[in-house]
């Protein structure tokens, strides 16, 4: 079945600038030191306390990996003498950090503010506890250093299920999209949609630029949350499930039962897939609200095509008598 791949330049470095931390509000981020360590990035989404690092001892920290410093490790320090306290924080800085964040408020010794300084690793604090800020900076992490990839087509929310509709140009996926959000669904996103990869899902958004808008030809270009008003949009949106819009061919074969599971391959995550040939007089509005009900009853664990199928194979297994062996001739 298709798949997209990584295309080049569609997918970001990967890293963050220490600054877009600082600049997360969520985060409640302040420099304390280091300023011009700032353009420093982090490529990794999990968190590293420095634990026996502050002690000499030569554990390994990962340059590019965020840092906190909580209570337990700013009273360590301070229960130090000083001879000890500089050479653990010398150990600690000198491994070049990404960046050290201070959490609950707690003011860092002296010598690593002067060292953070000397060395251009940027000191940031933060009121929040450490717990809170670590969950909160990996969620961002996640989010900022997600693969991403883009789509051409159409990302619906129908009942609560993400459609992408997609298919060549032409072939109707904004008329579709126009009359699904008649119906009451949820625009994601028209044209272009950016999709990121987040553990084992894809999500799917609207760029900047277009999003809420929609192309229909012959009409332009419309603003759907102006025209529908804010319950007929969404920002983003876990796709579930790809539907292929095709122009119908009398000579191709479609599947007519339903039976096998096919799947649109997105950043290595594998989606349900379907493809629906297009031709007058076919609601294809339709036909994909009830491909949305269906995907609903199989995350409910029922299949109506496989139990269909189950039901004939009994019907049949009733009907051949028992001493049948497959060999006889009339």
């Amino acid at each position: 079945m298709p798949s997209t791949s990584d295309k080049p330049g569609s997918l970001p470095s990967r890293s963050v600038r220490v600054e877009q931390l600082v600049e997360a509000s969520a985060l409640e981020l302040r420099v304390l030191a280091g300023e011009d360590g700032l353009e420093r990035v982090i490529t990794y989404t999990r968190v590293q306390k420095p634990g026996l690092v502050l002690s000499g001892y030569a554990e390994p920290i990962q340059p590019e990996r965020l840092q906190v410093l909580g209570a337990t490790e700013i009273a360590y320090l301070n229960g130090l003498d000083p001879e000890p306290r500089i050479a653990g924080i010398a150990n600690f800085v000198g491994t070049s950090p990404a960046c050290i964040v201070v959490t609950r408020d707690l003011v860092p010794p002296d010598a690593m503010v002067h060292m953070c300084n000397e060395q251009d690793v940027a000191l940031l604090g933060t009121p929040l506890l450490s717990a809170v800020f670590i969950d909160s900076a990996i969620q961002f992490l996640e989010l900022k250093l997600a693969r991403t990839t883009s789509v051409h087509g159409v990302l619906m929310d129908v009942l609560g299920v993400g459609i992408l509709l997609i298919g060549k140009s032409g072939i109707g996926k904004s008329e579709a999209a126009l009359e699904l959000v008649m119906r009451g669904h949820r625009l994601v996103a028209d044209d272009v949609v950016d999709i990121r990869r987040q553990h084992t899902a894809v999500f799917g958004s609207g760029s900047d630029i277009i999003k809420h808008h929609m192309e229909i030809r012959g009409l332009g270009i419309i603003n759907i949350m102006d025209l529908f008003g804010i319950a007929a949009i969404r920002d983003h949106k876990k796709v579930e499930l790809v539907i292929e819009l095709v122009e119908w061919e009398q000579s191709e074969k479609y599947d007519r039962l339903g039976v096998d599971q096919y799947f649109y391959t997105i950043l290595d995550v594998e989606v349900p897939y379907l493809r629906i040939p297009v031709r007058p007089g076919r609601n294809m509005t339709s036909i994909v609200e009830v491909a949305a009900r269906n995907q609903l009853l199989k995350f409910r664990g029922h299949d109506s095509a496989r139990a269909f199928a189950e039901r004939i194979n009994e019907a049949i297994a009733k009907t051949v008598p028992p001493e049948y062996t497959g060999d006889e001739v009339e």
